[in-house]
């Protein structure tokens, strides 16, 4: 532990560099360095929030979007997966450009960036507008899908690696609930019989706000920046990518179903668009609360356990819903939507936590010791982050077009259901083999060779 003496104190709210972070000092994080971090991660939130509002703007856009705007089921399907497309795919420059120009400064510029998608959509929402200059209006709005990444990665930074789990499922959940706000704005939009700007001309001046409070309250850390350098390790790094084939299943599951949600419902069931309102911010919203639970429970009983068992939750919640679509079962149907969105939520929180325990435990493994460990895995934890998160939101252009595939070939749902049944059932079987296997096996050695030193990832 770094001495109390030589604990840097951070700079005052008006400074703008941090020189030297050290949150895994005890003395310095009770001291000072807890109250700048969980002040950095409130104004992070609440820009990612917004963000995470206008990527989903389009799944409630679309339930505006009737007869008279000529668009087909599948028309919708392929808008909001090009949507999320955009969504996962900007989440890698967005990961590095915090390392480039430091937490604070990108938080207000990716802000920012939001207006562009927010009022373009203004100007061409009504009807006559050609689909495909709503297709390209909609790729815009992915750029919303990046302040996660980028989010992640800065708050990544400033917390303890006991705090993560706590801290990024925090920062992660108040993100996601940006999704249920703007479909419960819309719900309250179509009630009132207002029209698609209206929703669109609110979030205008909170992107404002969300940059000048930004700019005011929060910090860049001299120390990541200018380290692009890891994102090559992380790349090489197998975890990488077994943790974004797990986070396919949870977090592609949540954005994927909360774009689809909606459609199914009008589409399968018959529901008109404020009917289908009523319901399709519930998931969304429980699902985004429940996400610090499960980094909670992460840090108390080990991600890959709680995420195995989630895994089982969400292959149950899975072949309840293909019975429900079979039967017809609107009521069946929608509880078991919710409790997938849910799972899918205490999943985000399980995986993430996973991410820097594994690299702390390949720090560790090295022989390295402290504050030596620490940054390592903060470094691939960070850059890795990004990735992670940039391919798991695929999962939700995999979800769209799954279901655009599905209607168009059975006219309803439960196809698709049943490929993510099948998905699920892999994930398990991943985390089990990869994070839970090789950890019995290692309480199991009895030989020379098997007594060597292994990676024990049971705790992470």
């Amino acid at each position: 532990m770094t001495a109390p003496s030589t604990a840097p104190a951070p700079p005052s709210r008006g400074g703008r560099w941090i020189q030297q972070w050290d949150p895994e000092d005890e003395t310095f994080w009770k001291e000072t360095g807890e109250k700048v971090a969980k002040r950095n991660l409130l104004f992070s939130v609440l820009s990612e929030h917004i963000g995470f509002s206008i990527w989903t703007m389009w799944s409630v856009l679309v339930l505006f979007m009737g007869p008279e705007y000529g668009l087909t089921p599948a028309d919708k399907f392929l808008l909001t997966s090009m949507v999320t497309l955009v969504g996962a795919v900007v989440r890698v420059p967005y990961t590095f450009a915090v390392a480039i120009f430091g937490g604070r400064n990108w938080t207000i510029i990716s802000a920012g960036l939001l207006l562009v998608p927010t009022v373009a959509a203004f100007a061409v929402i009504k009807p006559g507008t050609s689909f495909n200059t709503f297709l390209l209006v909609g790729l815009l709005a992915g750029i919303g899908g990046g302040n996660f990444a980028s989010s992640m990665t800065n708050i990544n930074a400033f917390f303890p690696l006991r705090k993560k789990g706590w801290a990024l499922g925090l920062n992660a959940g108040g993100g996601n609930i940006g999704v249920p706000v703007i479909q419960l704005v819309a719900l309250a939009i179509i009630g009132a019989s207002g029209g698609p700007r209206v929703l669109l001309g609110i979030y205008i001046p909170l992107i404002l706000v969300a940059a000048v409070l930004a700019a005011l309250f929060m910090n860049n850390i001299e120390n990541v920046k200018n380290d692009t350098g890891a994102a090559k390790d992380a790349v090489k790094d197998g975890h990488t990518w077994i943790m974004s084939f797990l986070y396919i299943g949870t977090f592609g599951s949540f954005i994927g179903y909360s774009f689809a949600f909606g459609q199914v419902l009008t589409n399968q069931f018959g529901r008109t668009p404020l009917e289908a309102a009523y319901v399709t911010f519930i998931g969304p919203l429980l699902g985004s609360l429940i996400r610090p639970v499960g980094g909670a429970l992460a840090d108390k009983y080990g991600g890959a356990k709680i995420t195995l068992y989630n895994y089982v939750g969400m292959a149950v919640a899975t072949a309840v819903l293909i019975a429900a679509s079979m039967q017809k079962s609107l009521g069946l149907f929608t509880v078991a939507f919710v409790v997938l969105f849910v799972l899918s939520g205490l999943g985000n929180g399980s995986t993430f936590k996973m991410i820097p325990g594994i690299f702390q435990t390949k720090a560790l493994a090295k022989g390295l010791e402290g504050e030596a460990a620490a940054a390592y895995g903060r470094r691939l934890s960070g850059a890795s982050m990004g990735l992670i998160g940039a391919v798991g939101a695929l999962g939700g252009v995999g979800i769209n077009l799954a279901f655009r595939q599905s209607f168009l070939s059975y006219g309803s749902g439960t196809g698709a259901f049943v490929a993510f049944l099948a998905f699920y059932a892999a994930c398990f079987l991943v985390t089990w083999a990869v994070y839970l296997r090789r950890s019995a096996a290692k309480g199991q050695a009895t030989t020379a060779s098997e007594a060597k030193p292994q990676l024990s990832y049971a705790e992470v």
